[in-house]
């Protein structure tokens, strides 16, 4: 029997239906430029941190998270530790820590986290008592900001039972050994604590550039002030190259640009916020880990962190 051969023709397809089919395919284009615009300004975009608990006269600590100009706040001080010392802390005009009623800020700390702000307690400062003599030394401090502070237990906790979320490094006196063993020690808890520190702008920290080499620091706010050759300036060159190498030199998730929230906040350095959004931020954006702007602080923060928040 002789084979047949069907041929089978495809019907052409309609202009109108081609011209649709061309239209969706410019549409996923456009739609796959605007998300990778989108993702593109994120990246960019950055955060303010402040510190907040060395005046009584600047707001209570849920009004500054209030603001919601600030991704984290940084509990300033545990100003005593160390060296066998008893552990204290000095929050100004807030509270007196003896008679136990700062313990009244666990509702406020818990108030910040709700709404998405991370809140640290900062260890050290420009004044007070603090020290580490030991590897062991710097472990028995760990429990203790473990237990008191963090995720431990302690029948004593200075600021309630509220969990806070890490510990600031703002280390500027006492010895220069052994933070990176207390580091280490915070980091091996089996929970997520944060570390952070504020070093100053000459590279490598005096004091923490030892612990900052460990790369276990989750965010650096480096202190762009109170020093001379690496502060603002009108052509920006000190700065800059000190950006470049902090930006480059350490293992860090984000950098953070350390300013004075107003002239009166510090003894040099202070950026005036139009001159930080036209000169400085384009620059420091450039870094691939700037993470955005600390601010010293509550107190002095008069409009400042509002007025450059949009453009952090």
């Amino acid at each position: 029997m002789a084979s047949s051969h069907l041929i089978h023709f495809k019907p052409a397809i309609p202009a109108t239906m081609a011209s649709r089919c061309l239209s969706s395919h410019k549409n996923l284009l456009f739609l796959a430029f605007l998300v990778l615009s989108i993702l593109a300004a994120r990246s960019e975009a950055g955060s303010i941190a402040i510190y907040w608990g060395q005046n009584g006269n600047e707001g209570s600590l849920e009004d500054t998270c209030s603001t919601r100009n600030f991704a984290y706040v940084n509990i300033a001080f545990l100003s005593t530790f160390g060296r066998g010392q008893t552990p204290q802390i000095n929050l100004a005009g807030h509270c007196d820590p003896p008679s136990g009623n700062c313990a009244g800020f666990s509702d406020q700390i818990k108030s910040c986290q709700s709404q998405g702000v991370k809140v640290m307690l900062s260890i050290g400062g420009g004044a007070g008592s603090y020290g580490l003599d030991s590897a062991d030394d710097a472990r028995n401090v760990a429990d203790y900001l473990w237990n008191n502070f963090l995720g431990g237990q302690s029948s004593s906790r200075p600021l309630g039972d509220a969990v806070l979320d890490g510990i600031d490094f703002d280390i500027e006196r006492g010895t220069m050994q052994y933070w990176d063993e207390l580091a280490r020690s915070l980091a091996n808890r089996g929970q997520k604590v944060y570390l952070t520190a504020a070093p100053q702008c000459p590279f490598p920290d005096a004091w923490m550039g030892g612990a900052l080499n460990t790369g276990l620091f989750d965010y650096v706010w480096v202190q762009f002030y109170n020093n001379l050759p690496c502060q603002y300036s009108s052509d920006l060159t000190g700065l800059s190259n000190a950006w470049t190498q902090w930006t480059t030199s350490i293992t860090v998730s984000q950098v953070f640009l350390g300013l004075p929230a107003s002239p009166q906040a510090a003894g040099s350095g202070f950026i005036p916020a139009d001159t930080l959004i036209s000169q400085v931020l384009p620059v420091v954006k450039q870094a691939s880990k700037y993470g955005g702007v600390m601010l010293w602080s509550r107190a002095q923060d008069n409009g400042y962190s509002s007025s450059i928040k949009p453009s952090v």
